[in-house]
């Protein structure tokens, strides 16, 4: 069942759909919104966001003071739930620390959802970009090394469809920022088995990554490394950090094979 079609069934809730909208309404940008800035930005009535607002409250999500909102630790409930039934971080975390040590450099792992991708392990060394990432973090996955070898595992079909949705920013001069220059090099992705993303998120970054795949051979997460940018950067990257990296997705790789974490336990691709 279609997206739309589902939404006009007698299954479909839409106070929980709305409910969700709101939350996801709060983001680094405006973490303290007022009601009307909630309706501005879910396209909700300020009568459906006031009592949506009001319920969270009540649960614990939400906290206001004066006319702004905010959310309260409490969300956070949300996403470990999905981190502790996800076996595949704890499979990872000894491997990408060994990683990290070994490289001097800051490693992560991602899944894909949607448009973003988000970060469920994460060994940090230094700080390399401007925001904050821990796990939890979103980014846009087209601009993304984790994110171009999620998205160049996708089926041609699911891939176009992904690529019919996107809206492309150019976050630097660096940025691919066209459907078909993403799509050519999705293919060079795909082809070599690994994504070199340079300065196209910061200036000063630049990462490389591979896909960890299941026992069915589907790419269910990404690894990388992100490094500080200088000349000599890609060029390391590819002939030095790409070789470890490599021995690492295949250990994590193993790992998985030999633990009891299953595919399906992976986020689901919705392309609306």
């Amino acid at each position: 069942m279609g997206s739309t079609a589902f939404e006009d069934s007698a299954d479909y809730v839409q106070s929980l759909a709305r409910g969700l909208k709101v939350l996801r309404a709060f983001d680094r940008e405006q973490p303290s919104p007022s009601l009307s800035q909630v309706a501005e930005r879910t396209g909700l009535s300020r009568a459906v966001v006031r009592r949506s607002l009001l319920t969270l409250q009540h649960l614990g999500y939400v906290g206001s003071q004066g006319r702004s909102f905010f959310l309260t630790p409490r969300v956070l409930e949300l996403g470990y739930s999905y981190l502790t039934s996800l076996d595949l971080t704890e499979l990872a975390q000894q491997s990408m620390e060994q990683l990290s040590q070994r490289l001097g450099e800051s490693c992560s792992m991602a899944v894909l959802d949607g448009s973003d991708i988000v970060y469920v392990v994460r060994v940090p060394v230094r700080r390399v970009m401007s925001v904050a990432l821990g796990v939890g973090a979103r980014l846009p996955a087209f601009a993304a090394s984790m994110g171009r070898v999620m998205l160049a595992d996708l089926p041609d079909a699911e891939l176009a469809a992904w690529l019919r949705v996107q809206k492309f920013r150019a976050y630097t001069p660096q940025t691919i920022r066209t459907a078909s220059a993403l799509k050519a090099e999705l293919l060079r992705v795909r082809k070599q088995g690994y994504a070199l993303v340079v300065r196209e998120l910061e200036p000063g970054l630049c990462s490389i990554a591979v896909p960890i795949r299941a026992g069915d051979g589907r790419a269910v997460a990404a690894l990388n490394v992100g490094m500080p940018y200088s000349e000599e950067a890609p060029v390391r990257a590819v002939e030095q950090i790409l070789p470890v990296l490599r021995e690492t997705q295949r250990a994590i790789e193993q790992a998985i094979r030999r633990g009891s974490w299953l595919p399906h336990m992976a986020m689901k691709q919705v392309y609306a």
